[in-house]
């Protein structure tokens, strides 16, 4: 990706603070994710909006299942890493008796 240097204005103290966490050279690539970031928020807000506006709000019930199934996929995740970095074999996921 090409890049172009532009001019922006920080919070002295902020900017200090990210500099002194990422150090020398990290400062471009901290600020460019930062604000990759904040984009897909943003678009993930439209699309949000998009879709209660067609099928109605998201309700705490959806809310909690999805989120359980995030903290599944991220634990799933972590133990195949964890098996992989050690050499061992991944164990296939445990299922909750219905």
């Amino acid at each position: 990706m090409a890049t172009k240097k532009y001019t922006v204005t920080l919070p002295e103290e902020l900017a200090e603070a990210i500099r002194a966490e990422v150090g020398p050279g990290g400062f471009s690539r901290y600020v460019t994710h930062a604000i990759e970031r904040q984009r897909e928020r943003e678009r993930l807000r439209e699309a949000v909006g998009w879709w209660e506006s067609e099928y109605g709000e998201i309700t705490e019930a959806e809310l909690a299942e999805v989120e359980a199934e995030h903290r599944d996929l991220e634990r799933q995740h972590a133990e195949r890493t964890g098996a992989h970095e050690t050499g061992e074999q991944p164990r296939a996921p445990k299922r909750d008796a219905a």
